[in-house]
């Protein structure tokens, strides 16, 4: 059994043999496998068998099929790219695709030299060179989250809650379910934020509508807010009016940075990433002068290890070529940073809720290969499906291993005096 998506569409031929440079590839890759210590990788390829690691210490094992000899070749000259690149083609496939990936990730002595070396002499110019050109100036920006968000409604909902939620949420109890989750981290952001009904509250990246219809609905407070993407702005307005909240919640179709007025709360819920290293003062000084003297900032934020955060800035991985353009994740410090040089906000409390992405993007994964075919049966092609598996994956797979976290921060404007923060989660979500 494998939980990889089979190759179907221009299956490539399985009984074809490697040219010298796939067999040097082969080469390369084996010794640097052989390195493995965390973890037990085995890997297959036609009668051959070769086994990496040991899975004592860190009980996690998963085996690789390899289905085409380009598979080493794509991965050796492009790095975790060019392994993603394999096997949206089908080149590869895993009876547990977030375990493997998790074993490379732990060990990363391996991962970095399987992400450098040739890598960066062959394709990490030109993947550079890609990246450059997708920064987020308001245009850029329009292109960019237009090429993730505006896929299809239909197809996010296929994986989804109800709530249309598409980022991490909080599992308070081992039932909860993905909905259940969906809106506990709403509502937690709304007490810190303790929200009333007099307060007016700025949202910056809308989504469709989740955090708007709970706040406005659950707490009575006025909502304005706001998203760029078109295909959003339909659903949202339509969810918004279909709740009733119509009177409450107004939504824009606007850059963050053409936003004006004054609010008693500001809300962003995993956006920051879209808003690229460079742009990082702009946004937080767009949001420290939209909120009153006495404003709070609930800020929801996938972020990266500091000491990783500078290689990042960087390099492009597998998210930034394939499933989010001009995307850059924060490190806590860096915003911290930034903060600091642009704004008058003091970050006065933070909370880890990394281990419970690893459970929201598991339970969206199950449901997206659950709906393959409903996938494929909206127009997306074969070589689309395995590469959302992959990015499913690959994402559980750092969330996992706190490869990258996720973070709820509340920030305050000087007149600010936020009262005691609500007690610790539990850290039911287990991974």
């Amino acid at each position: 059994m494998t939980d990889s998506i089979a190759p179907r569409d221009a299956p490539l031929p399985r009984d074809a043999k490697p040219g010298a440079l796939a067999r040097l590839a082969r080469r390369t890759l084996l010794s640097r496998l052989a390195q493995l210590r965390a973890g037990k990788l085995t890997l297959r390829e036609g009668g051959d068998t070769f086994a990496f690691g040991d899975n004592t210490a860190f009980a996690i094992e998963a085996t690789l099929t390899v289905h085409h000899p380009s598979f080493w070749s794509d991965t050796v000259f492009g790095g975790t790219v060019g392994a993603g690149e394999a096997y949206m083609a089908g080149s590869w496939t895993a009876d547990d695709l977030t375990a493997a990936i998790r074993i490379v990730l732990r060990n990363g002595d391996v991962l970095g030299q399987i992400d450098r070396g040739l890598t960066r002499l062959v394709k990490w110019p030109f993947q550079k060179l890609f990246h450059t050109f997708r920064r987020n100036t308001r245009r850029g920006s329009q292109a960019n989250i237009a090429a993730h968000y505006d896929l299809s409604n239909e197809l996010y909902a296929l994986f989804l809650d109800d709530s249309m939620t598409y980022s991490c949420g909080i599992f308070e109890r081992p039932e909860s379910s993905l909905r259940d989750a969906s809106v506990a981290k709403y509502d937690r952001l709304c007490r810190k934020l303790r929200l009333s009904p007099a307060d007016h509250v700025l949202e910056i990246g809308t989504g469709w509508g989740g955090f708007a219809i709970h706040a406005a609905g659950t707490y009575g407070c006025r909502v304005t807010t706001t998203t760029i993407s078109e295909q959003q702005f339909a659903l949202a307005r339509q969810r918004i009016e279909q709740a009733g909240l119509a009177d409450r919640v107004t939504l824009l179709l606007d850059d963050y940075r053409d936003l004006s007025g004054q609010f008693d709360k500001l809300v962003s819920i995993e956006m920051i990433e879209a808003v690229g290293h460079h742009y990082l003062d702009i946004f937080f000084r767009c949001c420290a002068d939209r909120l009153k003297p006495d404003g709070l900032m609930g800020l929801q934020a996938i972020t990266i290890t500091d000491q990783l955060y500078e290689d990042h800035i960087r390099e492009v991985d597998f998210i930034k070529r394939y499933i989010f353009p001009g995307s850059c994740i924060p490190s806590v410090t860096a915003m911290c940073r930034s903060l600091t040089r642009a704004t008058d906000l003091r970050l006065v409390h933070l909370e880890d809720i990394t281990p419970h992405y690893a459970t929201t993007l598991r339970l969206w994964r199950e449901r997206f290969l659950a709906n393959a075919n409903r996938v494929r049966a909206l127009g997306f092609s074969d070589t689309f499906v395995r590469m959302w598996d992959f990015y499913l994956s690959y994402c559980e797979a750092g969330f996992a291993e706190r490869y990258i976290g996720d973070v709820q921060m509340l920030l305050a404007k000087p007149m600010a005096r936020p009262e005691p923060i609500l007690p610790p989660l539990s850290g039911s979500a287990g991974s």
